[in-house]
């Protein structure tokens, strides 16, 4: 029997003076409301109330334990509702992780724009381009760019960023610009282990997917080390445009092999479950996929 119940029944048997208005109160019969009673003294091994004909007296044990009881009843109604609150008025803390470029220059702005509307709720970000333990860290949500690891956690979709082949206008003068994908075998490479399996780009010829095989000095999983490097002239990268698109705006990289599609990595949102998901979260991953609707590092390439 549910301990909680049989000591609301035994603190309002109390408080009515009672069993019959406790049963009342509860739309119990007055039988169960008799069980919940013996079998709280039983579970305690104590009597805790003497019942006549007339009246309904407390023992000294019942005493304590009413005054306990109705302290801890009153502490879990104050409890449910300032729960009940967080869910009509979200407040409170949110922490979440995501890739370092990708935060730094897109999720900033997103996030900014969600406490303007959201004053009360306060985040927490850890930008890392490893893959946080959201159960085993306290992260109540990981953002995720490209390929997602085999996990238990529920993934949403929150949009696309195109990936884009670029290098260096040095890079370029030196080794000359690939015209065909199948050129890149000929040049040094720099991939991302992160979003790609390493060694492999994949490129649309002639209608149909085709996965090109490279090779170079560098792999990372670090989207800001391999544009870095491709910048200071080392190599070609092929990566996301969010995390390219700047430099080509300001014209230290240059893309190429443009004619040929090369797909986009998908943005997901992760997290630990549906079921009793709190408010504020559910408006964070609504609003991200509102504000991610759009493919993320198109502007300026």
């Amino acid at each position: 029997m549910d301990r909680v119940t049989s000591m609301a029944v035994f603190v309002r048997s109390v408080e009515d003076g009672s069993l019959a208005a406790a049963a009342r109160h509860f739309g119990l019969s007055h039988a169960m409301v008799s069980k919940h009673l013996r079998g709280l003294e039983h579970s305690l091994g104590v009597r805790l109330l003497t019942l006549t004909t007339r009246k309904l007296a407390l023992t000294e044990a019942g005493e304590n334990y009413f005054r306990r009881c109705a302290q801890i009843l009153s502490d879990i109604e104050e409890a449910n509702r300032e729960a009940m609150q967080l869910q009509a008025v979200p407040r409170g803390l949110l922490r979440l992780t995501a890739p370092v470029a990708f935060g730094e220059q897109y999720l900033a702005p997103a996030l900014a724009d969600f406490l303007d509307r959201y004053p009360e709720i306060v985040l927490d970000v850890e930008l890392t381009d490893r893959f946080a333990d959201l159960a085993g860290e306290g992260f109540d949500l990981a953002l995720r760019v490209g390929r997602l690891p085999d996990s238990s956690l529920v993934a949403r979709r929150l949009g696309t960023s195109p990936m884009l082949t670029c290098a260096a206008p040095a890079y370029l003068a030196r080794h000359g610009t690939p015209a065909h994908p199948s050129d890149l075998a000929a040049h040094r490479c720099l991939y991302l282990s992160s979003v790609t399996t390493p060694g492999e780009w994949w490129y649309e010829v002639d209608g149909g997917p085709v996965t090109v095989r490279v090779d170079g000095p560098l792999r990372t999983n670090s989207v800001a080390l391999a544009c870095q490097s491709a910048r200071e002239g080392l190599g070609i990268v092929f990566g996301p445009a969010f995390a390219l698109a700047q430099s080509v705006a300001a014209g230290e990289l240059v893309p190429i092999l443009a004619d040929f599609a090369s797909g986009a990595l998908d943005i997901h949102a992760l997290y630990l479950s549906k079921r009793h998901m709190s408010k504020k979260l559910r408006l964070l991953i609504d609003f991200l996929a509102s504000h991610f609707a759009r493919p993320v590092g198109t502007n300026g390439v």
